[in-house]
């Protein structure tokens, strides 16, 4: 049977948070708000445990799961060949609506999905995703939606969709926005927009002045 917790109010909180972090040490998946939509969670460790989270919604491994981290200091012990520029881009937009494509550590004991050497990174601007990342460390999230339905705005649509195949469901009201982050791929020489989302191209150009964009 799955928990959900208030976290709008403080006790529920601070009850909520400790019980999302053992169930993420279990190996059992999560629901937390976001800056974004709300995201379904597991510990980006366990193998086991992010394929609970593609089969949940229904999804592929040829849509590997992006990680979300609690602080940019993570991000030296899972990528490697990371850019200046790069560097620049989570200065100037980190907590915030902007995922990263890197190319992750070879040494790391993952499975995401086929990702191809790369993982898709973002430190998320929200105090309830953000305590729960600092506990637990780095974890596999995607929207909390089944595939091909809208991905929630609120723990009701995502509960809705997900039902017991969650434990724990952060209940943070409203997420801030529904239009998703902007992902740029930064293992090339030039950054490269890859989805134009919270962030505009012009407002990444102040950054990185020659990112390109895709086809």
């Amino acid at each position: 049977m799955a928990r959900r917790y208030d976290c709008n109010d403080a006790t529920d909180r601070t009850t909520g948070l400790r019980e999302a972090a053992s169930a993420v040490r279990r190996g059992e998946l999560v629901v937390l708000p976001t800056d974004t939509v709300y995201g379904i969670g597991a510990d980006a460790f366990s193998g086991e445990a992010v394929a609970d989270l593609l089969e949940a919604k229904g999804r592929g491994r040829n849509m590997p799961t992006p990680v979300l981290i609690g602080s940019p200091n993570t991000l030296h012990g899972l990528v490697t060949d990371f850019s200046e520029q790069a560097w620049e881009l989570v200065d100037a937009f980190w907590p915030g609506a902007l995922t990263l494509v890197a190319r992750h550590q070879p040494s790391l004991q993952w499975d995401l999905g086929d990702t191809r050497g790369t993982v898709a990174i973002r430190m998320p601007l929200h105090p309830v995703a953000i305590e729960l990342l600092t506990e637990v460390g780095p974890m596999a999230v995607s929207s909390a939606n089944l595939t091909g339905h809208p991905a929630p705005e609120d723990c009701d649509a995502a509960q809705g969709m997900l039902g017991d195949s969650v434990s724990v469901y952060l209940d943070g009201g409203p997420t801030p926005g529904i239009v998703p982050s902007s992902i740029v791929d930064v293992t090339g020489e030039v950054p490269v927009l890859l989805r134009a989302g919270a962030l505009s191209v012009d407002e990444l150009r102040k950054v990185v002045p020659d990112l390109e964009v895709a086809n």
